[in-house]
């Protein structure tokens, strides 16, 4: 029997307010206070700068960020600079690891990738990772980026997840936002979604439901499905 997982869709987010609640979950986790979460939900349009922190990789000023209704974070994951915005599944795992078991960090960053790959496999796409770089790639082509940050439990052994990844769904994504920025750092590949793939449309709500069984696969987990008030309570 696994350990009990709270999962919520929530259509649409502030950023600031998702991660507010992250580290509000995070604190209650290293507490031993309630179960782990998984956070899935839809970004209004923003840019997220990680801990490795290349602003050159921004390509918009911020008067041209204010004419395309984007905000921009400095954050405290790993990794470069990303976009996130409406048609974009991003899930948040906020988990305990290596407080009961071995711990593996690297294990758990492919293992989210496995996630994506194995819901794109029945859906008739082959995708896999790049030699590299972090992500779920189609060819040359990012479907899906990797960002983690593992926080260091003050309360016991272990640590607790935050951040996690973002699944770009709906046709056209990439004209919305990536072309404001080096996406992850990387120039010379580009950025692709589910729909451009497959040429056929795709809610985000329903893949949000739908990959849910793919990661209880290959993470041992009793889910429960909880509102997005329910979610939100938490902060």
């Amino acid at each position: 029997m696994g350990k009990p997982l709270n999962v919520a869709y929530i259509p649409m987010l502030d950023y600031e307010a998702a991660w507010n609640l992250q580290k509000s979950i995070v604190r209650q986790l290293d507490k031993g206070e309630g179960p782990e979460h998984m956070l899935l939900l839809q970004h209004p349009p923003t840019y997220t700068i990680g801990t490795q922190n290349h602003p050159e990789h921004l390509l918009w000023s911020e008067e041209e960020l204010k004419a395309q209704g984007i905000s921009l974070f400095q954050i405290d994951r790993g990794g470069d600079i990303t976009y996130h915005g409406p048609g974009q599944l991003v899930g948040y795992p906020l988990l305990v690891l290596g407080r009961d078991e071995k711990l593996d960090l690297h294990h758990y960053l492919r293992t989210l990738e496995q996630v994506m790959i194995d819901y794109l496999a029945d859906q008739g796409i082959q995708s896999g990772r790049k030699e590299g770089y972090t992500g779920v790639w189609i060819g040359d082509l990012k479907i899906a980026a990797i960002g983690i940050k593992f926080n260091r439990c003050k309360h016991g052994r272990g640590f607790v997840t935050s951040h996690g990844f973002a699944f770009n769904i709906t046709s056209g994504i990439q004209l919305a936002g990536f072309q404001g920025i080096v996406p992850c750092g990387i120039q010379q590949y580009g950025v692709t979604s589910l729909e451009d793939i497959t040429g056929k449309s795709y809610s985000v709500e329903q893949v949000a439901y739908d990959i849910v069984p793919y990661f209880q696969r290959l993470f041992p987990y009793d889910l429960s499905w909880v509102t997005e008030k329910e979610a939100l309570q938490r902060l």
